[in-house]
């Protein structure tokens, strides 16, 4: 009985000693993959390395590795920068690099914002938006086409004509409609918001005050008799010239015999008259 007690104590303590060589040995290990596997790392790391910075984070933060050149490190953050999207394992969150033609993306199949030169649809960078949807160049997406929109007709304006309701008897009507939805680059365009048509009326006098009106607006066009007497140039205001006795005696005659004349004009047949008489006293 006690043999089997002193086997079954020797059997327990190689036990024992093969454990504690298996973890020392795997130590060494971990000394020999990770050179300088420092504890007390700052930045979030839950382990680090002087070559290659973080090799594990702390909880709720994401490993990601930048590259420095040729050299990558890594770093650990509270959210994946852009470019890349954060997957959450159970020993470690890691970010995941996006595709090529995606800027932003939710996971690896879902891109939210295309870099330039593509257009976003349903998830997926494209070169060219499919048949029915037309590239929005402000926000880089494919969006349907948008076609104008316009309002119902308004009703028939009054029959007029120069602007007037009477004194005529074919005039003009309009009705307008106004513009709902503008349309978008490949969209149908507007049609016309205005039309007009020949209308015929029953002829009806104006009133007074139209006519009183276009009378005044006719006065205003024509100039006054003042006005006309202005604009001739008035020579009273100047200095009278100095005059020699002869040149007024010819102007005296000359005046005379413009009035002569005028009055032989005027009345011929009385000339007439008094050279018969004449004739007849001397004969």
């Amino acid at each position: 009985m006690h043999l089997r007690l002193i086997s079954w104590f020797f059997i327990i303590l190689n036990f024992m000693e093969y454990i504690g060589s298996q973890n020392a040995s795997r130590g060494r290990r971990q000394r020999r993959m990770h050179p300088n596997v420092s504890q007390g790392c700052q930045g979030g790391c839950a382990t680090c390395s002087d070559y290659n910075g973080c090799l594990s984070c702390k909880p709720k933060l994401f490993f990601v590795l930048e590259r420095i050149g040729m050299k990558q490190i890594g770093v650990c953050l509270s959210s994946c920068p852009s470019g890349y999207y954060g997957t959450r394992y159970p020993d470690i969150n890691k970010c995941t690099k996006c595709k090529a033609d995606c800027d932003t993306c939710f996971n690896k199949n879902f891109c939210t914002k295309c870099k330039s030169g593509f257009y976003l649809h349903l998830g997926k960078c494209l070169d060219n938006c499919p048949e029915g949807l037309e590239a929005n160049n402000h926000t880089m997406e494919c969006v349907s086409i948008v076609h104008c929109e316009a309002s119902e007709w308004s009703p028939w304006s009054p029959c007029t004509k120069k602007g007037k309701t009477c004194g005529f008897k074919r005039g003009t009507e309009t009705r307008v409609r106004e513009i709902i939805q503008h349309p978008s680059a490949k969209g149908n365009l507007c049609p016309p918001t205005s039309e007009a048509r020949k209308c015929t009326v029953q002829r009806k006098k104006c009133p007074k005050g139209e006519r009183g009106r276009k009378g005044r607006e006719r006065k205003r066009k024509k100039p006054n008799k003042e006005e006309s007497k202005d604009a001739i140039p008035d020579n009273k205001g100047l200095e009278p010239s100095r005059e020699t006795p002869e040149q007024r005696e010819n102007k005296q005659q000359q005046k005379k015999r413009r009035s002569k004349i005028n009055n032989r004009n005027r009345y011929p047949s009385a000339l007439c008259t008094r050279r018969s008489h004449e004739i007849v006293v001397n004969s």
